[in-house]
């Protein structure tokens, strides 16, 4: 992941609304949630929520699909998964006593 991409997704992410409906998403699973069942839990407004999502589309960390007349919202997985890698990178500077998997110890 380059730089500009891990700062956009930090970016969407920093917003405690933001952080909370991609953390429902992830969640949720591969599914997802429907706009309206996340509207529900997050108890934001439906422009406010719109909003939020266009966020983290932009960053791509969300994508849609829709479903009829319902549009369900999923967290992107890979898009996470690279946000991980690109922090984790370079933990303890290549030291075979940490890995993402086992974190260091402070």
């Amino acid at each position: 992941m380059e730089t500009t991409l891990a700062l956009k997704a930090l970016a969407a992410l920093s917003h405690e609304s933001r952080l909370a409906a991609f953390r429902y998403l992830v969640q949720a699973g591969p599914d997802g949630l429907a706009v309206g069942e996340l509207r529900e839990r997050l108890d934001l407004p439906p422009a406010t929520l719109s909003a939020h999502l266009n966020v983290l589309r932009q960053a791509d960390l969300v994508q849609d699909q829709r479903q009829g007349r319902v549009i369900r919202v999923r967290a992107d997985y890979g898009q996470m998964n690279a946000l991980l890698a690109y922090l984790t990178e370079n933990c303890c500077a290549g030291s075979s006593s940490c890995t993402p998997s086992t974190p260091c110890k402070s």
